[in-house]
């Protein structure tokens, strides 16, 4: 693997991760969103990671696709809201904000795993330079 093989794959993790942290910010913004464009509550996102077998970025990750929770939304009983129903539950995102706050650490924490193998890769290049400098 080289330097720039390197380099590759770890911008495709930090590329994967911070759209992980879109949709994880996404979800939890719309933790309460009662009401969307296609009717009923916001449904929850997730994100499927693929590793990129061949190309320039081999050995790296991308994000394959994004798609929408299929559970059900949950229902809470508030006969004031305007989105309740007859019997005044309101259909709610099934979203629960602490693990989606969980999720957004770790994939915090990947993205400055990758971030500090592209630091290390710098580094270890400018150490480099220096003994073939002298």
């Amino acid at each position: 693997m080289s330097y720039f093989d390197v380099l590759d794959t770890a911008a495709t993790g930090l590329s994967a991760q911070r759209i992980r942290m879109s949709v994880l910010s996404s979800n939890m913004a719309n933790a309460n969103t009662t009401r969307t464009e296609d009717g009923g509550p916001y449904r929850k996102k997730n994100v499927i990671f693929k590793q990129v077998l061949t190309g320039e970025h081999k050995g790296g990750v991308q994000v394959d696709k994004i798609y929408e929770d299929t559970k059900p939304p949950r229902l809470q009983y508030d006969p004031t809201h305007p989105d309740a129903n007859e019997e005044g539950y309101v259909a709610m995102p099934n979203i629960s904000p602490v693990e989606e706050m969980v999720n957004l650490l770790e994939a915090a924490r990947a993205y400055e795993s990758n971030l500090t193998i592209l630091q290390s890769a710098k580094q270890l290049s400018n150490a480099a330079l220096e003994i073939g400098r002298q």
